[in-house]
């Protein structure tokens, strides 16, 4: 109970990604709490039907097919009426599916080993969602239904496949609202006429939600023709039917920023499945505010919205009370995690997340950035993505919450929706390879596609970072392994002794983070080493600290430190 507790009270950025876990177990075993109603499916034949293998990671099934790219992508077609739709997927994509269930799995019985508290959890979570199948539309409940028969069969013990399907997707937002958002600094903007090299518009966004390097292991760009509304793409992880990041094929771009929000008492729509829907049935920006209007989040969240036909951006920005519409008129717009237009100038919540946050911070060091490369082309988009400096480039460490490469994104991506052009990132975050798709050709070939022809655009492929053939990403590779020992230590309880050597190099690995000692404070505090816990508690504090909300809890840890040592 004692590290259940501390947990809880110590959570601090780097750890975040685990608070996710603690809250998909609670989805997990609903089904033995609250039965849903399972979807009615008329003709359910196409269960019968099995894919056929072309080739390497290559696979179709009827018109719809699934490719594991040699940039490790894997790249989805689906087309058809939901059910359908959503069968074929799970078929195509059954290893990678279930491989990412394994992983989340794994996380939650190490993280909550006792059966007691995962039923205490489950109660818990079962009330909260008790009502969300009022919140989805028909549509996407039949497809999320037809994916989750591809789900394993070794997890059936816990909950139905449909009910863990369809509140993974939940628990999305609940570790969002739960966790205060501590886990996703994503950051986006957009340039046009201008300020844009070709006068297009041209969009950049860093998707920074981090469940660890293995949950980002399984990239799924999936390109969908539904019987019902317009052809669009996302880019997200296997088995998520929501969209994070994605265009359609009328230039209509959709990215998701997270807020700051109140505690929610109730589920609504997840966020994910509103940025689905703009991107199924909004062609434009008109559209998707109507689209937008009609769902009710428990979440707060900002939906970027980049139209070819209104040659705009605007920012829909939307709390489980409250929704506006940032539209600047400009050629710029930026985005990080805190709100922008007249409704929320006065939000408490907005105010103090602005104050206490790195998202502003962010936002300077993106204005500070977009201005001195203007006009942008799509190189330079991506080289804003992956600085990792400060204001006026001042080293922050690695992996500090104010870079706008935070070194944590499941990805980043470029769209030109005017072209119907998306590049999207490879591993390991946005440092690999940038390759580009063109939406048009795609869906012109759809189904017919020769699975031996690669899809990616050669000659408008972006480069790898050279900052991931240095010898500093290798150093920042060792400081995460260690990190994450340490972590597992001080939360878990798993062993781990952290020798004088260990020390040094762990320090040379990051020692302008304030991460680095922050997380050995911790660590010392735990052996009651407490002479060597208030000494790296120090240096973190003159390091550059990722928001006052995270200073707060480094000298709140000091505090403990020094009354033990007075009490000794």
């Amino acid at each position: 109970m004692k590290r259940v507790l501390r947990f809880i009270l110590n959570l601090g950025y780097y750890f975040i990604e685990l608070v996710v876990f603690l809250f998909i177990v609670l989805a997990l075993y609903l089904g033995m709490v609250i039965p849903l109603d399972l979807p009615k499916i008329d003709n359910k034949t196409v269960l019968e039907k099995t894919r056929t293998i072309e080739g390497v990671d290559k696979y179709r099934l009827d018109e719809n097919w699934a490719v594991k790219s040699n940039e490790q992508i894997w790249e989805v077609y689906i087309e058809g009426e939901p059910f359908e739709r959503g069968v074929a997927y799970g078929k195509l994509l059954e290893e990678p599916v279930q491989i990412q269930e394994d992983f989340f799995i794994d996380q939650i019985e190490k993280l909550v080993p006792s059966s007691t508290y995962r039923f205490f959890l489950t109660v818990m979570i079962g009330f909260f969602n008790r009502d969300i199948t009022e919140y989805i539309p028909e549509e996407y409940l039949a497809e999320i239904y037809g994916v989750s028969f591809s789900f394993s069969d070794g997890y059936d013990n816990l909950a139905p496949k449909y009910y863990r399907i369809l509140n993974y997707h939940a628990a999305h937002d609940i570790g969002h609202a739960l966790d205060d958002y501590n886990m996703v600094g994503c950051t986006s903007f957009s340039v046009r006429d201008g300020m844009s090299e070709d006068s297009s518009l041209l969009v950049g966004r860093n998707f920074d939600f981090y469940m660890g390097d293995e949950f980002s292991e399984h990239k799924v760009l999936t390109f969908v023709n539904p019987n019902k509304g317009f052809k669009f793409a996302m880019y997200s992880w296997a088995g998520l039917m929501g969209a994070v990041s994605g265009m359609n094929e009328k230039g209509i771009a959709v990215t998701i920023n997270a807020s700051k929000s109140e505690l929610p008492s109730k589920t609504k729509t997840p966020v994910t499945l509103v940025t689905r829907e703009i991107l199924q049935y909004a062609s434009t920006i008109e559209e998707a505010i109507e689209i937008a209007k009609k769902r009710s989040l428990f979440v707060s969240e900002t939906f970027m919205v980049s139209s070819a036909y209104d040659n705009k951006t605007v920012l829909i920005e939307k709390s489980p009370s409250t929704m506006d519409v940032y539209d600047n008129e400009l050629e710029i717009v930026y985005c990080t995690n805190h709100y922008q237009s007249e409704k929320f100038e006065q939000d408490e919540i907005n105010i103090g997340n602005i104050k206490n946050s790195d998202s502003k911070y962010r936002y300077d060091r993106l204005k500070e950035l977009v201005k001195e490369d203007l006009p942008l082309n799509t190189q330079e988009v991506v080289d804003i993505l992956r600085n990792q400096k400060g204001l006026q480039d001042a080293n922050l460490g690695y992996g500090n919450p104010k870079a706008i490469n935070q070194l944590i994104a499941h990805h980043s991506i470029v769209f030109k929706p005017n072209k119907l052009q998306m590049w999207v990132s490879t591993d390991p975050h946005q440092l690999g390879k940038f390759v580009c798709y063109d939406l048009a050709e795609v869906f012109k070939t759809g189904g017919h596609r020769d699975l031996n022809k690669p899809l990616i655009i050669d000659s408008l492929t972006i480069a790898e970072d050279p900052f991931l053939h240095s010898d500093a990403f290798t150093k920042f590779t060792y400081f995460k392994e260690v990190k994450k020992k340490l972590f597992d230590h001080i939360m878990i309880g798993i062993e781990y002794d952290l020798t004088a050597d260990g020390l040094d190099k762990f320090i040379d690995a990051n020692p302008e983070s304030y991460v680095t000692y922050m997380l050995l404070g911790e660590y010392y505090l735990d052996l009651q080493k407490n002479e060597l816990s208030q000494k790296y508690f120090e240096i973190a504090l003159t390091k550059d600290i990722a928001s006052i909300d995270e200073k707060n809890k480094i000298n709140s840890l000091l505090d403990e430190c020094k009354s033990r040592l007075e009490s000794n």
